[in-house]
């Protein structure tokens, strides 16, 4: 018996089974395994262990193309591994997927139908919150007939309704009680295509009031609503659809929601009477400046004419600015302008939210502005001196407007 196996005897189990091959026990001469598991016997395995030549090769290493790269590791002929970034690593949520025009296409048009029910419904809230005055455009013997176009009378009154005694001392409003017009326009939008016009009707004109004689149309508004309308109705010969009145505390507040408006102050104004002081040239009033912009008399030759001439300039940048669409489209502004719009004014019960849009979009369209034509003073029976039209021209320009004509340029106020 050789050295080595009488070593494999003494390792033996004591059951005449040799023991399986250390490592590095390698096969005996003549190319047989150095040791084989007998296929029976007691204690004998369920599977003998293949022989080595019967053992599968790994496979070989899968050879990279020349330049490319993986992660962590660089092939033959790539440049050093960088270090992984985020941007590099897989995304643990897999590869993103790219919408379709299809995709994209359903998503604008949900967001389109909420747009349009949310304009719908501030359509019909707005129009729940308006107040009607009752009785304003009532017919009467002898109310002139219906015209083409859309005729508006638009009040600015200087009711302190709404303004607490904190506010009508900052706003110099003053203490006076009960409410009288402060300005009053005349809008014709015209059925043919042209530019609309603004008139303004001087509150200390001297007209001749239903039932009350010879007065100033101010005086007109003692009567409410209905009078003044009546009255500017008998005066013009034009017919009024639509009719909207604004007192001071609706008229800041409408400032102040689209966040100013812009006006270019012709000459400097100092008027601590009305708590105003500006400088001349281009600049944002706010709502307390712009009111006392449009009601001081301070400045000109003839004030209260000028007066109305920056009264037409206000509303005109005042609804362009409230129509533009960076303030209707926009929540933040478009709901507080709503909010304080249908606050601060009153109009006739059958005027509408789409009647007060045409209004915004004919202001909008830089319309024709002018003042009724007057000439010299007129003693009036309640005392003082009233304004008197210029009767040729006023006549002139009241027609155009009846038969939805342009104005005559040569009464035009171009300022």
């Amino acid at each position: 018996m050789s050295e080595d196996d009488r070593t494999r005897a003494m390792r033996s189990p004591g059951d005449g089974r040799p023991l399986p091959p250390r490592p590095g026990d390698g096969p005996r001469s003549g190319g047989a395994p150095a040791y084989q598991v007998p296929s029976g016997g007691p204690g004998a395995p369920t599977h003998a262990l293949p022989a080595a030549s019967q053992i599968p090769e790994p496979p070989p290493p899968v050879q990279p193309r020349a330049g490319s790269r993986v992660y962590g590791k660089a092939r033959s002929g790539s440049s050093p591994v960088k270090p992984l970034t985020p941007r590099d690593e897989p995304s643990p949520r897999g590869p993103r997927r790219r919408l379709s025009g299809k995709t994209i296409l359903k998503i604008v048009a949900g967001l389109l139908v909420v747009l349009l029910v949310a304009a719908v419904g501030l359509f019909f809230w707005v129009g729940s919150r308006l107040t009607g005055i009752d009785g304003v455009l009532e017919d009467y013997a002898g109310r002139p007939a219906d015209t083409p176009g859309t005729n508006w009378l638009l009040v600015g009154s200087d009711s302190r309704k709404g303004l607490s005694a904190a506010e009508r001392k900052k706003l110099r409003t003053g203490q006076a009680v009960g409410q009288r017009t402060d300005s009053m326009m005349l809008l014709h939008i015209p059925e043919t295509g042209d530019k609309p016009t603004l008139v303004s009707l001087p509150r200390d004109s001297a007209v001749t009031i239903p039932g009350k004689g010879r007065d100033k149309l101010n005086a007109a508004y003692n009567g409410g609503p209905q009078l003044l309308v009546r009255t500017v109705e008998t005066v013009t010969g034009v017919h009024v659809d639509n009719y909207m009145e604004i007192g001071f505390a609706g008229f800041v507040d409408i400032v102040d929601a689209v966040g100013g408006v812009e006006i270019n102050v012709r000459a400097a104004v100092d008027d601590p009477k009305a708590g105003l002081k500006l400088k001349k040239g281009t600049q944002v009033l706010t709502g307390a400046q712009a009111l006392g912009y449009v009601r001081t008399r301070k400045g000109g030759d003839l004030p209260d004419y000028e007066r109305t001439q920056r009264q037409r300039q206000f509303l005109g940048a005042v609804v362009k600015k409230a129509a533009s669409p960076g303030v209707l489209i926009n929540p933040f502004t478009s709901i507080p302008l709503a909010m304080s719009a249908t606050d601060a004014v009153a109009v006739d019960p059958g005027t509408g939210v789409f009647d007060l849009l045409s209004l915004g979009l004919s202001m909008g369209d830089s319309p024709v502005t002018t003042v009724v034509p007057f000439g010299g003073n007129e003693a009036v029976p309640s005392g003082g001196t009233a304004v008197r039209w210029d009767r040729a021209k006023a006549l002139a320009l009241f027609d155009a407007l009846k038969n939805d004509k342009p104005v005559p340029k040569n009464i035009v106020d171009t300022g």
